[in-house]
């Protein structure tokens, strides 16, 4: 049986490949989708597809639209989700996707570092699992084939 993750979280390290590489050296059969990891293409993308926008507003809304879609889409196709909160940027858009997984009813894992439990303890409550690291994470994906 083949599970597809869907990996939310921030994007500006490499924590999703050193994940799928471990899933890899695991013989997991696992496929991973994730949101946009390209920075630029994802703030641009609404004026790479709809044209020049009247100002920043318009622009960042234009994206949006198109970045939920690619999520939303991507996110219900997928059979479990991981989000991961670090501490080091905003986590507005991990919050998002993972309330999002949460009402879609997708099983999901928070994974937060111990400074984060208070601020995200009603958003863990509602998690399947949580947890503190990615290495945990992976052992629970890697439970569901005992």
């Amino acid at each position: 049986m083949e599970l597809t993750v869907y990996l939310a979280g921030q994007i500006h390290d490499d924590w999703r490949e050193e994940l799928k590489s471990k899933a890899e050296k695991n013989n997991l059969p696992l496929t991973f989708v994730a949101p946009q990891t390209n920075h630029d293409r994802s703030d641009n993308v609404g004026e790479d597809i709809l044209g020049e926008q009247p100002g920043n507003v318009y622009k960042d809304d234009a994206a949006s639209s198109i970045n939920n879609l690619r999520t939303e889409v991507l996110m219900q196709k997928s059979d479990v989700v991981v989000a991961l909160f670090g501490e080091k940027y905003k986590q507005w858009n991990t919050a998002m996707d993972a309330s999002a997984a949460i009402t879609m009813n997708k099983p999901t894992i928070i994974v937060r570092p111990e400074s984060l439990i208070h601020p995200l303890k009603e958003l863990s409550n509602k998690a399947n699992v949580t947890v503190e690291t990615v290495d945990q994470a992976l052992d629970v994906l890697n439970y569901i084939y005992e």
